[in-house]
């Protein structure tokens, strides 16, 4: 049994933010816990490798949602990473602040001191993007390149939409988000640019920080109702450590909860019925789950050569050369080229809808298997969905997943939210500019025209965008599982620090959000031990 000052259970997103803030001044012991291992793949440099790592159990603990009536039976896909740096290993790369309203959103819930004001600070803090204006950060862990490729159909898009009343927007992520423009993500020189690259690599000299690998953490060490340090198993034993201080638990929204239900904390009869003594009642464990649900608009296109045909035989050759020798083309892409953050109806008082376009179409989505004829691709998303569901475990064994319940499309806004986007979508296609490069909408097709069967198309083929939030919601109230410091209620010596607390999802990709909860938690955790 060994001791440091700060566990850290889950080497993810977050997990290498804390790593690195809390080891950076000497002061404090710190061990990061992580069931997968070190980032070794080729793919995981280059930014197409997404595809191949969506589908690999190695970097991605391939979770889906139990079958539910609102998506005809369905069970849909959640990945997460795996391994040190989490998704960051495998996500598309989109980064999105979200929309100021967001944040105060959150501190109007509630969550005191996470405003639009706190949270651009801390934005600034982990950018590096040297051609934002004053209000993006230059100096930041994280290196942020706007898409670089273009072809004609990404221009010929973003002259439609605007020939459609949407603004051209260079930089969504600045001032305003409503317009169309090109992503930025988390790249440096035509390379994926991870937490590991930003924040771990940094701090591995430090012989005051222990990342372990292939260390599964089981449960949580109680003593009364403080947390003293966490159980995990690695190559077939169990291994206790203690806590000086503070276990972080940064697993994310989908295992965060499942761990603090296999140690006792969430509702007492769900634990009792797999046979799991309560330390703590909390039945808003796993409550509150909410992600972001989209549908793909696909069209077969002509006059122009796409990512379908590009991906293929001597042009996919020659791409890798280009990209080996320049780090630059094709293999630079990841899950979006060129975006949109629109209005579904004209008098919405800011953007609900979030656009993906990108000129690939997908034989099977969820497998990354591309059509073999021209296509390109709309990811249509509602931005702030109001469909709440829940994430709870399913057996007492940790190596189980647990049961995830979007309950997508269930909130009438949603629904509404997301036919719009779509019909604004075949709209803007429709535009001159687009007109040389369309031979016939694909999914759902011309025939779809009507509210229902727009909605019956998202309930049949829709998929998440992998943004699970909201698990171990922090608030002032009595209900929240976390205090606005990130504190678990009713316990001490616990903090979850991940997407899991975010009490409301935020307008776009939630990779940006996530990062500034783990700074900002960095900042709070350094603060109340220097009171100690």
């Amino acid at each position: 049994m060994s001791d440091y000052d700060f566990i850290i259970a889950g080497g993810g997103t977050a997990g290498c933010i804390l790593a690195n803030r809390l080891s950076a001044d000497g002061k404090y012991r710190v061990l990061m816990l992580e069931a997968g291992h070190e980032a070794r793949s080729i793919w995981i440099s280059i930014p197409a490798g997404f595809s191949k790592l969506l589908v690999n159990p190695e970097y991605n603990w391939r979770f889906a949602t139990e079958p539910e009536d609102n998506v005809h039976g369905r069970t849909i896909a959640v990945p997460r990473g795996k391994g040190v740096g989490g998704s960051t290993l495998i996500n598309g790369m989109i980064y999105v602040r979200g929309q100021p309203q967001d944040y105060d959103g959150w501190e109007a819930a509630g969550a005191t001191g996470w405003g639009y004001q706190q949270a651009e600070r801390i934005f600034r803090k982990i950018e590096c993007y040297e051609p934002g204006d004053a209000s993006r950060g230059k100096r930041g862990p994280m290196h942020l390149e706007e898409v670089s490729e273009r072809f004609p159909i990404s221009d010929a898009f973003l002259q439609a939409a605007q020939e459609d009343g949407q603004p051209l927007n260079p930089d969504y992520n600045g001032g305003s988000q409503e317009g169309v423009g090109y992503y930025q993500v988390l790249q440096h020189r035509g390379r994926r640019w991870s937490v590991v690259d930003g924040y771990l690599k940094p701090a591995s000299g430090r012989k005051n920080l222990t990342v372990e690998c292939g260390a599964h953490v089981t449960r949580l060490v109680f003593e009364g109702k403080r947390c003293v340090g966490v159980a995990y198993r690695k190559n077939g034993q169990e291994h206790i450590v203690r806590a000086r201080r503070e276990t972080l638990l940064c697993m994310g929204a989908v295992q965060s909860p499942q761990l603090l239900e296999l140690s006792g904390v969430g509702n007492p009869a769900l634990l009792q019925s797999f046979g799991i003594a309560p330390v703590l009642a909390q039945p808003q464990v796993g409550e509150n789950y909410i992600d972001h649900f989209a549908t793909r608009m696909n069209w077969r296109v002509k006059g122009t050569v796409t990512l379908n045909e590009m991906s293929r035989g001597w042009r996919l050759a020659q791409q890798v050369a280009r990209y080996y020798a320049s780090h630059k083309g094709i293999l630079t892409l990841g899950t979006g080229l060129v975006h949109g953050f629109v209005k579904s109806a004209p008098d919405l008082p800011a953007p609900d809808v979030q656009y993906f376009f990108v000129h690939a179409s997908y034989a099977n989505a969820a497998e990354r298997i591309l059509d073999r004829h021209p296509g390109m691709t709309i990811g249509v998303a509602q931005l702030r969905p109001e469909s709440v569901g829940s994430i709870h475990i399913k057996s007492a064994d940790p190596q189980s997943g647990p049961a995830i319940r979007p309950n997508f499309l269930s909130a009438q806004v949603d629904r509404d939210s997301l036919v719009g986007g779509m019909q604004v979508a075949r709209r803007i296609v429709g535009q001159p500019a687009m007109r040389r490069y369309i031979e016939s909408e694909i999914s759902p097709g011309a025939a779809v025209d009507s509210y229902d069967e727009w909605l019956d198309f998202a309930r049949r083929n829709g998929q998440t965008i992998y943004h699970p939030i909201g698990t171990c919601r922090m608030g002032s109230d009595a209900a929240a599982v976390t205090d606005v410091r990130l504190r678990v209620n009713g316990l001490s010596g616990l903090r979850v620090v991940d997407a899991s607390v975010m009490p409301k999802m935020v307008s776009g990709n939630t990779q940006g959000a996530v990062m500034m909860v783990a700074e900002r938690g960095a900042e709070m955790i350094l603060e109340d031990a220097a009171r100690e």
